[in-house]
């Protein structure tokens, strides 16, 4: 994928990653902007001008195959950030040996790395002072963000410890704002939020306060032409909301504490779901009900003005496809540039990374899967009346009007003339109306005969990955039915809707998700004892405390390194946890959560001489969840439960970090389809 990063001074350029043939990790590389697609690549020379063709060639930065040697095999990296002069690129790998994330510092004209930093246990970093300075943060033995430190690249004087926090209940987060100009600290607990500023021209002369409120609160600053933002949700006169909002502050105000100006007005339809902002323009991603939307405002906004209407400002919305599930900013690195970069999601099109010209609203998709569409063609022996080249076509044009409404399926690659897209409204046990979302083959479905797939996850607020994969289509074209439960606990609903599925509330996920399991059935969408469940990680914890209430409602469920022993691990934690894991599944020290724990843990609730449905357990010996978690699951299961042969408890375990490896992905893929396939034919 293309990222962009600019320094006025210098020559646009464009970084990217690609895979060599054979290769199992990528290579960093870049190239100038104003050669285009005129390059080539060899592996010799590395970077420059190539003498045989007379072209000048991309600069291979860094080869992920050689780190993967530096790092015991294993090539996972978590941060990287090119200097805003383009001369070296910070990066930390994760040192399997050690469980820890070590920084390195490269120097991108000569490929050597730096002397220092190499900081081991790095968590966060941010450049200053145009590249001359890098701030990073280290965590303690518990994993615990607790340190920033400032290191003057090229010299040989000890890295400044800037801020240590000692309170064992307090994280560290620090990010560069956009134009470069400041480092924000943010340090947050369950009892505060702070947001400190630094001067990234002169990173040692001290941080000052800006925000403080109570309790967790997301953050993001950012700067615009003499003028703060803050894109939060932090509770409002002490009165917790549902939603972020945006507010605004001089950069020099002088007030203590200082004055936030809201900038929209509340709107309960309406809300902003992410900002961004480039030196022109404001860029929002809002959401009505679940239709996402991207619109951008021309900057600065009017001075002096109280909050406004959205449509106030006249909003440039861009155009979109159909069956949008998630919008995703992309790295935006460009502040000066007109163009944005965002990933479009659907259930049914492949991930589409698109830029928009915030100038004149032509738009243009950088990277998509369209192969895909031609195959799915063939296979189904249609023909469309627009060529695939008309498809993809390097400009569109949205309507010269504010308000465009660009659907059309060609354009997009999108997949909904094959693939049926659905979404339904599923009441649960207590009344509350849960968003269900279905795809399946226009083809190949049949009334009360579909076998089906219900995933759900259900936690930390986050949005449940609906995306389309492509290892599902195998399931889709043999009339598979895929289900999304977007349950409590999970994102896409405020905080009311995540606090409602965490804690003493967990439960109501797990109803939730057994709601929209009996609504396909009930339905006819999937046939009786034809239903799988897939959960990964905390929706495995979902999954399986499903299974023990219903055993009988499913055939077959896919755990994918799953959370299964929650009481354990929350009380005797030999893995470090966060306070967000505890605010998540509840403190074990409470009367309260400890019993909520105990009922809605898989490990404590399997029932005695039940029939169990067919179950595949992956996990890993690198994840954040105990192997150990998986492996006592499968073996109180296999003791308790009635034997089945055709019903087999499955454990499968690898030493490898699945995530990073792209021929595991692929091996683990097949798996999964491979045994849903099987239990469901036997």
């Amino acid at each position: 994928m293309v990222s962009f990063k600019v320094d006025l001074r210098s020559p646009r350029r464009l970084y990217y990653r690609r895979v060599e043939e054979g290769k199992q990790y990528p290579v960093l590389c870049r190239r100038l902007a104003s050669l285009n697609e005129e390059f080539i690549s060899h592996k010799s020379p590395s970077a420059g001008f190539d003498f045989t063709s007379g072209k000048r060639i991309e600069q291979k930065l860094l080869d992920y195959n050689q780190e993967a040697e530096r790092f015991g095999g294993y090539a996972y990296e978590e941060l990287s950030e090119v200097s805003p002069d383009h001369k070296f690129l910070a990066y930390t790998m994760y040192d399997k040996d050690n469980d820890y994330f070590r920084l390195s510092v490269r120097n991108l004209n000569s490929g050597a790395l730096c002397s220092k930093p190499q900081a081991e246990r790095v968590s966060n970093l941010a450049w200053a002072k145009d590249g001359q300075a890098l701030l990073y943060v280290v965590t303690d033995k518990n994993k615990r963000p607790y340190r920033i430190y400032c290191s003057m690249i090229g010299s040989t004087d000890e890295d400044v410890l800037l801020m240590e926090e000692s309170d064992d209940n307090v994280h560290i987060n620090i990010r560069h704002t956009k134009d470069f100009r400041f480092v924000t600290v943010n340090t947050f607990s369950t009892t505060s939020s702070k947001v400190f500023l630094i001067n990234a021209a002169d990173p040692l002369s001290g941080m000052t306060l800006i925000w403080d409120c109570e309790g967790i609160a997301h953050c993001i600053v950012e700067h615009h032409q003499g003028c703060l933002y803050i894109f939060t949700d932090a509770a409002k006169e002490s009165q917790s909301v549902d939603y972020h909002y945006l507010l605004r502050s001089p950069v020099d105000a002088s007030s203590s504490p200082r004055v936030w100006e809201s900038v929209f007005l509340d709107d309960g339809d309406l809300i902003i779901e992410d900002v961004d902002f480039s030196d022109t323009h404001l860029v929002l991603i809002t959401r009505e009900g679940q239709k996402f939307r991207i619109c951008s405002v021309t900057l600065p906004l009017p001075a002096g003005k109280e909050a406004v209407q959205l449509k106030d400002l006249n909003p440039y919305f861009l155009p979109l496809p159909k069956y949008v599930s998630q919008i995703s900013s992309g790295p935006n690195y460009d502040y000066y540039s007109s163009s944005m970069r965002f990933t479009i999601s659907s259930p049914v099109m492949p991930d589409a990374v698109v830029d928009y010209d915030l100038s004149n609203g032509k738009w243009n998709i950088i990277q998509q899967q369209n192969i895909l569409h031609e195959r799915t063609r063939i296979l189904y022996g249609t023909v469309s009346s627009v060529s695939i080249a008309e498809n993809n076509s390097n400009t569109k044009n949205s309507n010269s009007t504010n308000e465009v409404n660009v659907e059309d399926d060609n354009m997009w690659n999108d997949l909904s003339e094959f693939y049926a897209c659905e979404h339904y409204d599923v009441s649960s046990h207590d009344g509350v109306v849960v968003p269900l979302t279905i795809v399946y083959s226009h083809k190949n479905k049949k009334e009360n005969q579909n076998p089906g797939l219900l995933h759900g996850h259900g936690a930390y607020g986050e949005l449940l990955d609906k995306r389309w994969r492509s290892e599902l289509k195998s399931l889709l074209d043999r009339g598979w039915v895929v289900a999304y439960a977007d349950v409590r606990g999970g994102g896409g609903g405020g905080k009311k809707w995540h606090h409602d599925g965490r804690r003493t509330k967990k439960n109501n996920s797990t109803k939730d998700y057994l709601s929209c399991a009996k609504f396909l059935i009930e339905r006819g969408i999937v046939q009786e004892n034809k239903l799988a469940g897939w959960g990964f990680s905390a929706g495995g914890l979902l999954v399986a405390s499903a299974i023990n209430s219903c055993p009988d409602l499913f055939r077959a469920a896919i755990l994918k390194v799953p959370f299964l022993d929650p009481t354990n691990t929350l009380l005797y934690p030999i893995l470090p946890l966060t306070a967000v894991d505890y605010e998540e599944f509840g403190y074990p020290g409470d009367v309260d959560d400890f019993h909520a724990i105990q009922k809605y843990s898989p490990y404590d609730n399997i029932q005695k001489d039940a029939l169990y449905p067919a179950v595949l357990v992956t996990s890993s010996f690198n994840t954040r969840f105990g192997v150990w978690e998986a492996a006592k699951w499968v073996a109180r299961v296999r003791e308790l439960a009635i034997y089945d042969p055709k019903r087999p408890i499955l454990l499968n375990l690898t030493t490898d970090i699945v995530e990073e490896n792209r021929y595991l992905q692929c091996k683990e893929s097949a798996l999964e389809t491979a045994f849903l396939i099987k239990v469901m034919e036997s």
